[in-house]
């Protein structure tokens, strides 16, 4: 399961996710981005920075790293990285935390002593997403998280238990179609035989809720649209109408016009 480009999706959709499960959470927690970020004269990518709103008072830059394998060398990297991205940056920031996030305790790298400095202080933060509780007790945003980590088994009814959830509670800024696309991607990478149409209806989706049937309505609205622009763009240049007049009048771009002149 591709979770790298999970977590990738979760988090750039909804930033303000990551301050669900850290203690610091600075004021405008809602206007911060995330972003994967180069660190110049180097050959490092930071695939997780949460970067604060310009007019934020302090400047503070979350790291954040979602680890689901073995690494030994996890944070020689990553606090490498980060302090190679501060060093970089000085006058974006006024300061700064680290936040790794693993699926259990035992996918954590067994030396903690060479970065103690670190890890035990309030600037570092481990997360270990089967010890934060039932996921009836906690925000979505963190059920999400925690579906990414269950089995093929059990994989099926969490994602349709927490579809039901999304569907009856408020979810503040994250729109709920939204948090059920990404739910549907989740169960997408995890069977991956098979197809997503087959996922929905594991799931229990209606055809309606699903991006397949946005998509598809799109399809067939730009065909209707190209079968009326084909018959009467030609009859209405006849009779003096401008191309860009054609496209004011059916509300279409001037390109989609052109192809039928």
């Amino acid at each position: 399961m591709k979770r790298d480009s999970i977590y990738y999706q979760i988090f750039k959709r909804f930033p303000a996710l990551i301050f669900e499960l850290v203690d610091n959470r600075p004021v405008q927690a809602q206007n911060y981005r995330f972003e994967s970020v180069e660190v110049k004269e180097t050959t490092f990518r930071i695939d997780g920075v949460f970067l604060p709103p310009e007019d934020a008072t302090p400047k503070i830059i979350f790291f954040a790293e979602v680890q689901f394998q073995k690494d030994e060398g996890l944070y020689h990297r990553f606090f490498t990285e980060s302090l190679m991205y501060l060093n970089r940056n000085q006058s974006q920031y006024d300061d700064w935390y680290c936040v790794v996030i693993f699926p259990s305790r035992s996918l954590e790298p067994n030396d903690k002593r060479t970065h103690r400095i670190f890890l035990n202080s309030d600037q570092v933060q481990r997360i270990y997403l089967d010890e934060l509780g039932t996921s009836d007790t906690l925000p979505i945003g963190i059920n999400l998280m925690q579906l990414t980590t269950a089995s093929s088994e059990t994989m099926a009814e969490k994602a349709k238990q927490l579809i039901q959830r999304v569907k009856l509670e408020e979810t503040g800024k994250l729109p709920k179609t939204e948090i059920i696309e990404i739910i549907t991607t989740i169960a997408v990478y995890k069977f991956s035989s098979l197809s997503r149409e087959e996922v929905e209806a594991m799931l229990g989706l209606t055809i309606e809720q699903t991006r397949v049937y946005q998509e598809a309505k799109e399809e067939g609205r730009e065909e209707r649209e190209a079968e009326i622009l084909k018959v009467a763009v030609p009859l209405l240049l006849k009779t003096g109408m401008s191309v860009e007049q054609i496209a004011q009048q059916f509300n279409v771009a001037v390109e989609s016009v052109e192809k039928y002149r």
